[in-house]
């Protein structure tokens, strides 16, 4: 979620110190957020001591949220102890779940902001250089095209922040010498297939700017 995470850390409270599974830190509208991450891989139920005393680690601490991951589920006391307070209770799928469209709408924003600054290279490079080191075609020559790729990506970029899915990539009449799928249909398909696009396109460029460098 682009969030910071530490594991297994010591933290100092008001009146005394915790260990803490997952410790949470990130930037909400300009304000700190901690978040206190409990996991419970176990064999049985999360009963309702344990959500108490994530309650009292949470005050203690001066966190903003507590949550507990448990796979085998929670007994009924320990969900009503949750109820109306700053803890969740959950499993790491029904996390992931909750979270997944967030999570792949911020990797496609960090995947824009990748487009965007290779763009900026590419462009910052003579047409004649780019073209003698394979970065884009002669006029009416087909072959690799850098320029292609990043418009490209752009428009599949606009589409998706603009939830305008199903989309057809084939529409976009470009022609990147790659297969393209003939549609997609969410934000994680959208990043699987533009990933290793946008990862060859830096490559190319970063070799390209060692050896002028």
């Amino acid at each position: 979620m682009g969030h910071n995470a530490d594991t297994d850390v010591n933290f100092q409270g008001t009146r005394t110190s915790h260990d803490i599974d997952v410790l949470v830190t990130f930037k909400h509208i300009g304000f700190d957020v901690t978040w206190i991450v409990e996991c419970k891989c176990w064999n049985t139920p999360v009963n309702k001591l344990h959500v108490l005393a994530l309650r009292t680690m949470v005050s203690d601490v001066g966190a903003d949220r507590g949550i507990i991951i448990a796979e085998s589920g929670f007994q009924s006391g320990a969900i009503e102890a949750a109820h109306l307070t700053n803890i969740q209770v959950t499993s790491l799928k029904d996390l992931q779940s909750q979270v997944s469209q967030d999570v792949f709408e911020l990797r496609l924003r960090i995947l824009n902001e990748r487009i965007s600054k290779l763009n900026c290279l590419y462009y910052d490079m003579p047409k004649a250089k780019r073209i003698e080191v394979g970065l884009r075609q002669d006029t009416g020559a087909p072959s690799y095209s850098g320029g292609v790729i990043i418009l490209f990506c752009q428009d599949l970029f606009s589409a998706a922040f603009l939830n305008k899915f199903p989309i057809y990539p084939l529409n976009f009449g470009h022609s990147l010498g790659v297969p393209i799928p003939d549609l997609i249909q969410n934000k994680e398909e959208l990043q699987t297939f533009v990933t290793p696009i946008i990862d060859d396109l830096e490559k190319r460029l970063e070799s390209l700017r060692s050896t002028i460098s």
